[in-house]
């Protein structure tokens, strides 16, 4: 059975922060993701992790103002120190939190740039950011997000990523692949999967439509956790999504997988 990580982003959001690491790990849970560490000390982070057994199997790089609705500043050439600066950070915390992988967010393509210059500093930045990543030990991923949710994501289907990297030529360098945006962009998740394994460092779910827990919608999610046993996936799921009615209320399809 495929390894389950708790995205404290998304699930237990009834509590503040540094209070959903327990009741993931109460919720059986044994690794934990979320989206930024850079609200809290990596120390208190880290206290959280060891007092309830936890691993961190991903957390993403400074990714510009969230709350102003800014998606990952990597493809903007103005942002390019911050970026850089933001790498550095993330290294740090990284080093703290033993997470072994970080994910870059594209950003949202601005109106009237050339979309030659986005790629290009987008490109730079991310040997940039797998060149420091690889010093540390460390992968570096890419995740297409789908542009219903963020319109105007730059990186939006899976073989933009991989064209990416194939530019990028770093060997530390791999997809993260979101079932949920997958489903929404392009389909053919079970053939994706088979076909590009070897270069999809990450996985992470939710049922569409709704973003809710497998179960809820279209996504044949117990074919899905049987093909990625078959064909050898040895990474985690993060679980990426809103839970429907509460997160334990929601965990009868991870019971049900291990029942």
């Amino acid at each position: 059975m495929p390894r389950f990580a708790a995205n404290l982003s998304m699930l237990f959001t009834e509590v503040p922060f540094l209070e959903r690491f327990e009741r993931a790990a109460a919720a059986g849970f044994r690794a934990v993701e979320f989206l930024f560490p850079y609200a809290w000390p990596a120390a208190r982070i880290r206290e959280q992790l060891d007092r309830h057994g936890l691993q961190l199997v991903l957390h993403n790089l400074p990714a510009g103002d969230w709350e102003a609705g800014e998606r990952g500043i990597a493809c903007l050439p103005e942002r390019v120190d911050e970026f850089r600066a933001g790498v550095a950070t993330a290294l740090q915390y990284a080093a703290v939190l033993g997470v072994g992988q970080l994910n870059c967010l594209a950003g949202k393509a601005p109106a009237g740039v050339d979309p030659a210059r986005l790629r290009a500093t987008l490109v730079d930045n991310l040997r940039f950011a797998a060149a420091a990543l690889d010093k540390a030990g460390l992968k570096l991923l890419v995740e297409p997000i789908n542009t219903f949710d963020i319109p105007g994501f730059l990186v939006h289907r899976t073989q933009q990523a991989l064209e990416l990297l194939d530019e990028v030529g770093a060997a530390n360098a791999f997809v993260q692949y979101d079932i949920y945006h997958a489903q929404r962009m392009e389909g053919e998740l079970a053939a994706t999967l088979q076909r590009h394994l070897a270069r999809i460092a990450h996985v992470q779910l939710a049922d569409n439509p709704g973003r809710n827990e497998p179960g809820t919608g279209e996504i044949n999610y117990p074919f899905l956790f049987a093909h990625l046993d078959r064909l050898g996936y040895q990474g985690w799921i993060g679980c990426e999504y809103r839970p429907a009615a509460g997160t334990e209320a929601g965990l009868g399809w991870l019971a049900a997988l291990r029942a």
